[in-house]
């Protein structure tokens, strides 16, 4: 399959099923759930989510101990992820394809990223944000590396595959219905439940707040 991007083309092939052995254990998923249970402890119960870039789906591993009747869907570029994906949530709830050619009518409680949109490509990243936005029906959870302006690292050895930038910054710029609702940083050397290094941002939609 033909990607508009190099770095779709990048996750969508060996790297990226290279990647989901590296992200699977139950250290792991206990980091997740104390990682999301701080960062939507200012949220509302939540009884749908769409996650962007799901992988294998320890994510949404972690929202179904914290929130047990949630229905989970996910985006996942990789057909080896999208397989193990698929045992989670169910094929009706998986969208194998990349972020950026994804279209749905349906709205989430939550719509979430985490460690994703520092791979996309910067000239894609207006589409990314409207999807993301137009998929919420209330929150928005940005987890990412922050930086305050935009800046390109190398990534394992490979160049233009990861950027650093204020996503959340930018979505509430874009869009003046969203506030921020809370934020936070996760430390890798957190004794308890190491992370990588990520800030995380709860964004809402103020109509459905009011509504």
């Amino acid at each position: 399959m033909s990607y508009k991007t190099e770095q779709e083309s990048f996750w969508a092939g060996q790297f990226g099923k290279e990647y989901i052995s590296r992200n699977q254990s139950n250290t792991y998923l206990a980091s997740n759930v104390n990682f999301f249970s701080k960062a939507l402890s200012a949220a509302d119960p939540l009884l749908s989510c769409i996650e962007f870039g799901a992988n294998v789906g320890m994510n949404l591993k972690a929202l179904r101990v914290l929130f047990p009747n949630i229905e989970l869907n996910g985006v996942e570029i990789n057909s080896h992820a999208a397989k193990e994906l698929r045992q989670l949530i169910g094929d009706e709830n998986t969208s194998e394809q990349s972020i950026l050619d994804f279209e749905s009518n349906s709205t989430f409680d939550l719509t979430l990223v985490k460690g994703v949109l520092i791979h996309i490509n910067p000239t894609e990243l207006p589409i990314v944000y409207d999807k993301l936005y137009s998929a919420s029906s209330r929150y928005i959870l940005i987890c990412e590396y922050y930086n305050p302006t935009a800046v390109t690292v190398p990534y394992r050895g490979h160049n233009d595959r990861l950027f650093k930038r204020d996503f959340a910054g930018e979505l509430l710029e874009r869009y003046k219905g969203l506030v921020l609702r809370d934020y936070g940083f996760a430390y890798h050397r957190d004794p308890k439940f190491p992370q990588d290094d990520i800030n995380w941002f709860l964004l809402e939609k103020q109509s459905a707040r009011q509504g």
